[in-house]
């Protein structure tokens, strides 16, 4: 049992711990910082050009996600749990519909612990520009409108461009329904999260 002694000092370790969980709650102060203004610049993980990834995977979802200028192709993160192979996918201009995020980090003597992010309703969707997601696993029901399957990915026109020699596709258009996907790294130029709800819940409450 514990003693009126113990009980800050058990608070306090927890607010130190929710703080240091992962690189995604930095996401926090600078989207709350921006709502006044309704657009918030922010990069959801480190950029894997800038500095090693923390390599810890975590998940986004949306019902639906409708993009301008969509460009693809392989790419390799360095992060500090080793080097992971994802296939880079960038939107100029992309709104997602009923938003979720989520990483699950276990906390050594504690537990499982759940940060989770939602935001964009039917009517008020998120917004991103220059949308940039490294992923390893993406599901939905996707449909690619003006889509070209084998380009050389540093020809790209989209965004962003990948290596020479290495293979890339492109759309004008993309819409996935019920999308669920499984990254490493997002970033994007702005992100305007309407209805932003951020909760850190003790046990593993993923999006999906």
């Amino acid at each position: 049992m514990s003693t009126p002694k113990d009980s800050p000092h058990g608070r306090t370790s927890w607010m130190l711990t929710a703080l240091v969980l992962v690189p995604t709650l930095l996401l926090a102060g600078v989207v709350v910082a921006g709502i006044a203004t309704g657009v918030v610049p922010v990069s959801l993980a480190i950029s894997a050009q800038a500095a090693s990834l923390s390599g810890q995977s975590f998940q986004v979802a949306a019902d639906q996600l409708v993009g301008d200028g969509f460009s693809q192709y392989v790419t390799v993160d360095r992060t500090s749990k080793g080097d992971y192979p994802e296939g880079v996918s960038a939107i100029e201009s992309a709104d997602l519909h009923g938003l979720c995020q989520s990483v699950v980090t276990h906390v050594p003597g504690f537990g499982d612990v759940t940060l989770r992010i939602s935001a964009g309703g039917e009517s008020r969707p998120v917004h991103a520009e220059n949308l940039v997601v490294d992923t390893h696993d993406l599901s939905g029901d996707a449909v690619f409108q003006n889509v070209t399957f084998g380009q050389d990915a540093s020809t790209l026109s989209g965004s962003k461009q990948g290596p020479e020699g290495f293979i890339g596709q492109q759309a004008g258009k993309v819409t996935i329904d019920h999308l669920r996907q499984e990254t490493r790294s997002v970033s994007a130029a702005t992100f305007r999260l309407p209805g932003l709800h951020l909760t850190v819940k003790k046990g593993s409450k993923p999006c999906f």
